[in-house]
């Protein structure tokens, strides 16, 4: 029988990120063969995969990470089923990995079948269901390129953003933080007016009617005042509309501009969880 020393289990605990005990098992199922202790714990990875592919995975850490040059920004979320695991260093510290490595590539199904230390992302994430024993996932994935991007993480890693801003004019690292702080916490439908969907607007226009009929409205008087309803959700929905939270004396279009005249909002994205 090939003797299992301490330092192949804990070599093997290192690498995979399993358990010491389950790593002391998979050395031995392989007589020894290290390839073939990471073959088996994958193997049980998957197979705990399989039984929790239906199971909810709302909790977990967003991440956002920009470029050297701050032009192209990414946020993805890697999903787990608890809280208890969303909080874990181990776990947030992959997710920030994942993050760094999601930055080179376009859309979610390049990044699944990205090289990650030799096995894809995906294979990373069914090895990781094995050793966490939740089901493990990318939830979320949103990239923006601008002349300058900006990002902000919430307390938590529960909601992340990316603010894409015109010009990377003096001052604009601390705007493009500030707008997208906003962005984490006013939860905006839009950037702007011309980016609120038709279905949504409709809605909104019915909503309004409803309640102007239960106030007892004249029905000719209704769609005059439903527009002026409209506007205000654009105001208080769309990015750069709402006022500023750091001042809402001002829009958040105005504060951009107060800290250059050219400078304008492109765009932006946003990533929450539970």
């Amino acid at each position: 029988m090939v003797k299992i020393t301490a330092a192949d289990v804990n070599t093997l605990r290192k690498t995979t990120g399993a358990g010491m005990m389950d790593c002391k098992n998979a050395l031995v199922e392989a007589e020894g063969d290290f390839d073939k202790a990471i073959e088996i714990l994958r193997k049980k990875g998957q197979k705990v995969a399989a039984k929790r592919a239906d199971r909810d995975s709302s909790e977990g850490a967003a991440i956002a990470k920009v470029n050297a040059d701050k032009t192209a920004g990414v946020i993805i979320s890697l999903n787990c089923e608890t809280d208890f695991v969303a909080k874990n260093e181990t776990f947030v510290s992959l997710a920030t990995e994942l993050a760094e490595l999601a930055l080179q590539y376009d859309d979610k199904d390049a990044f699944l079948q990205a090289n990650y230390n030799g096995i894809t992302v995906q294979e990373k994430l069914t090895e990781q269901t094995g050793v966490i024993g939740e089901k493990i996932e990318i939830g979320g994935f949103r990239k923006l390129s601008a002349p300058f991007v900006g990002s902000y993480i919430h307390a938590g890693n529960k909601i992340a953003t990316l603010v894409g801003l015109s010009a990377a004019v003096e001052g604009v690292e601390e705007a493009a933080k500030d707008v997208a702080m906003q962005a984490a916490a006013m939860n905006p439908v839009a950037l702007d007016q011309s980016g609120v969907d038709q279905e949504t607007i409709d809605k909104e226009i019915e909503i309004a009617k409803d309640q102007l009929r239960q106030e007892g409205k004249p029905e000719e008087m209704l769609d005059k005042i439903a527009q002026g309803k409209l506007k205000r959700f654009f105001k208080d929905n769309t990015l750069v509309n709402q006022d500023f939270i750091k001042d809402s004396k001002k829009s958040v279009a105005q504060y951009v501009k107060s800290v250059d005249s050219s400078l304008e909002v492109t765009g932006f994205e946003r990533v929450a969880l539970g």
